[in-house]
C-alpha cells in the first residue's frame, strides 16, 4: 500500500511517501524550488517521492492532504459575519479552500494524465490532527499526551489530546482568532523582522535583554484557568479586519498583524533598517519568557488532566528550541518527543500516518530518530557533474576522507559538508552542513563574514557525540533534531566558545554511531580532545542546498575553504 502525504497551499509545502507504513521519502518543496518556505502545490517534492518509491502516480493507493476545508466551517462563517471580515480576506480564504479540494485535478496536470487514471482515494486530514500524528505515531511511546500549537490551520491554533497505540483522541482546542503563534509572529513583525518564518530571530535575540515587558504582554495574551489561553484581540488586526497572505511565485508573505493598540502599549514598532536598541532586546526577552510560560501552563494542565508521563509536541511553536529545553524542568512530564519537522512541512507525514495508523488501524512504524529522507547523489553523479563544470577535485576512500577533513578542521578551515540523504526539517543535521572547529573564538564572526551574512546575535549549534553529552551539558538527553537548547557546563564555555550562546546555552544535536558525520567528529575528538563540531545549515540566505550543483554554487560564491561532496573534495588551495 502506497500513501502519498502532502502539505499544500500553505507555507512549508511538502510531500512524503509511505510504503506499507515505512517512510520511503519526505522533503519540503523549498529544497527543489529554491524559495524559502515555498507555498503552493508541492509538485517537485511529489515527483521526488514517487521516484524514490519507484512508482508513478497511478500506483498510489491513497493521497492525504493536511487541510480540511470543512473543519470548523460553521465557526468560520459565524466569525466572518460577526466581524465583517474584509472582502479580500474572504476571497483569499475561499480561493485557497477551492484549491485544497481539487487535488486530483492538480495531480492530473502535473503528470499530464486524465483524472480518471488516478485511482488514489483522497483524504482531507485536519491540520492539527496531522501535526499530532506527525509527533505521536513517530514517537517511542505507546501512550502519551499530545500538544499541537502554531499560528493557524483549519481555523484552529492549538489542540491537545492523547495517543494510545494506533489511536489519537482530541481533548480540547483553541479556535480562531486566539493563537500563540500569532502572538509570537506579530511581536516578531513589531521588532522589525517582517519575513515569513523570522520568529527564530526573536528567540536568538532574547538572551541579550531582560524581561521588562512581561506585565504588558500578559495584557496581550491571557492564560485561562482551563489550561488554555486567549488573545486580547484589540492588539491585533486579524480578528476583525482579516490579514492578507500572499503566495506570489510560491514565496509566502503575511502583512503586519499587530494593531496600533500594540504600539500604544509598547511604543513605536521598529522600522526597517532601524538600530536594535536595548528596549527591543528587552521586548524580545519578554516575548520569549511569556511564550515559555504559556507552553508550560498548557503542558502542566495537560499532564494533570491525563496523568501521563510522556508528551509529544508539534506545530510551529514547537520549533522554539529554547522553550523545549525547559519542558522537563518546568512541567511534570518525564519524557518528551518532538519530530524533526515539527513545523507545517511535517503535516505531510502526519496526515499519511493519521490515515495509516488512526483510520486504517495499521501497526505503528519504529520510532523515528533520523531525518534523512531527502535527496542524495552518488559519487559517480558528483564526479560527472564536477567534470562537466571543469572543477578540479580529488576523490578519497572513506578512511582518507575522514582524516583529510578532520585535519582541515584542526587547521581552521570552514567546510561545506554534503553527505547522504538530505534532512527533512529546517535544520542541518550533519548531511547538508557547514562545519567549523568549535574551539575558535572567531568562528562566529568568520562564518558571518565568509558565508552566512546574518545577524550577529544568532547562535551556531554544537553537534556532539552522544556519549559525551553528560561531560559538556547540564542535562543528558537524546536530541537528534536540534529541537532543544540546554545549558553548557560553565567549565566548558572556554573550550567551545563558538557554540556557547551569550547566556551559556547551546542548541544540542546528539550524533550516534553508524553515520559518517559521527566518524568525522570522533576523528576530530581524537586529534583535539573535543567531541564536538560547530554545525550550521549549508546555505547562504536560501533554502538548504539539495544537490551537488547548489552546494558547488554556494561554495564558489562564498569563502568556504573546502567543499566535501560525498568522497570528493574541492579545495581553493
Amino acid at each position: 500500500m502506497y500513501i502519498l502525504g502532502i502539505n499544500a497551499y500553505h507555507g512549508d509545502s511538502s510531500a512524503c511517501i509511505l510504503r506499507n507504513g515505512e517512510v520511503i521519502a519526505a522533503s519540503e518543496e523549498e529544497r527543489f524550488r529554491r524559495i524559502k518556505h515555498w507555498a503552493g502545490f508541492p509538485s517537485e517534492a511529489i515527483k521526488f517521492c514517487l521516484q524514490e518509491a519507484g512508482i508513478d502516480i497511478t500506483q498510489v493507493d491513497h493521497v492525504t492532504i493536511s487541510r480540511d476545508p470543512s473543519a470548523n466551517l460553521h465557526k468560520k462563517i459565524l466569525h466572518s459575519v460577526k466581524n465583517l471580515v474584509s472582502v479580500k480576506a474572504l476571497k483569499d480564504r475561499l480561493a485557497n479552500s477551492r484549491k485544497v479540494v481539487s487535488v486530483k485535478g492538480e495531480l492530473s496536470q502535473i503528470f499530464n494524465i486524465p483524472e480518471d487514471q488516478i485511482q488514489a482515494e483522497i483524504h482531507n486530514i485536519e491540520h492539527h490532527r496531522s501535526h499530532m500524528a506527525s509527533a505521536f505515531f513517530a514517537s517511542p511511546f505507546d501512550e502519551a499526551a499530545i500538544l499541537s500549537i502554531d499560528g493557524f490551520g483549519d481555523f484552529t491554533s492549538t489542540m491537545i489530546g492523547t495517543g494510545k497505540g494506533n489511536k489519537i483522541e482530541v481533548i480540547d482546542q483553541v479556535i480562531y482568532p486566539h493563537s500563540a503563534g500569532i502572538f509570537y509572529t506579530s511581536l516578531t513583525q513589531y521588532l522589525g523582522f517582517p519575513h515569513y518564518g523570522d520568529e527564530y530571530k526573536v528567540m536568538g535575540l532574547a538572551p541579550y535583554g531582560e524581561p521588562k515587558f512581561v506585565n504588558e504582554l500578559k495584557q496581550v495574551i491571557r492564560f485561562k484557568d482551563n489550561g488554555l489561553f486567549e488573545l486580547d484581540t484589540k492588539y491585533f488586526k486579524h480578528a476583525r479586519e482579516g490579514v492578507s497572505m500572499s503566495w506570489e511565485n510560491g514565496d509566502p508573505h503575511i502583512e503586519p498583524i499587530f494593531s496600533e493598540e500594540l504600539e500604544l502599549l509598547l511604543g513605536p514598532a521598529r522600522q526597517k533598517g532601524e538600530e536594535l536598541t536595548q528596549k527591543h532586546k528587552d521586548i524580545a526577552t519578554s516575548v520569549q519568557k511569556v511564550t515559555e510560560e504559556l507552553i508550560f501552563h498548557i503542558l502542566n494542565h495537560l499532564q494533570k488532566r491525563t496523568g501521563l508521563e510522556n508528551v509529544c509536541i508539534a506545530g510551529g511553536v514547537a520549533q522554539n528550541s529554547v522553550a523545549n529545553g525547559k519542558i522537563l524542568e518546568k512541567t511534570t512530564f518525564k519524557h518528551v518527543y518532538i519530530p524533526s519537522a515539527g513545523h507545517d512541512a511535517g503535516t505531510a507525514l502526519g496526515s499519511a500516518l493519521w490515515l495509516y495508523n488512526h483510520i486504517l488501524g495499521k501497526d505503528r512504524l519504529p520510532p523515528i530518530y533520523n531525518a534523512y529522507t531527502g535527496s542524495k547523489s552518488s559519487n559517480e553523479e558528483i564526479e560527472s557533474y564536477l567534470k562537466s563544470q571543469h572543477i578540479d577535485y580529488k576523490r578519497y576512500n572513506d578512511e582518507e576522507l575522514i582524516e583529510t577533513v578532520a585535519n582541515a578542521l584542526v587547521d581552521g578551515a570552514v567546510i561545506g559538508w554534503f553527505q547522504g540523504r538530505a534532512e527533512f526539517g529546517p535544520r542541518a543535521l550533519g548531511h547538508r552542513s557547514i562545519i567549523v572547529d568549535p574551539r575558535r573564538t572567531d568562528a562566529k564572526d568568520l562564518l558571518n563574514a565568509k558565508i552566512k551574512r546574518r545577524e550577529s546575535f544568532r547562535p551556531f549549534a554544537p553537534s556532539i557525540l552522544e556519549e559525551y553529552v553528560p561531560e559538556y551539558f547540564e542535562k543528558t538527553d537524546k536530541v537528534p533534531f536540534m529541537e532543544k537548547v540546554y545549558p553548557i557546563k560553565k567549565e566548558k564555555h572556554g573550550e567551545i566558545p563558538a557554540v556557547t550562546h551569550v547566556d551559556g546555552t547551546g542548541r544540542l544535536q546528539t550524533v550516534e554511531k553508524g553515520d559518517r558525520y559521527y566518524d568525522l567528529i570522533e576523528r576530530f575528538r581524537q586529534k583535539t580532545g573535543t567531541p564536538i563540531l560547530l554545525n550550521t545549515s549549508f546555505n547562504e540566505n536560501e533554502p538548504i542546498v539539495n544537490t551537488p550543483k547548489e552546494a558547488l554554487d554556494c561554495y564558489l560564491r562564498t569563502q568556504m575553504d573546502l567543499l566535501v561532496l560525498e568522497n570528493c573534495i574541492i579545495s581553493r588551495k
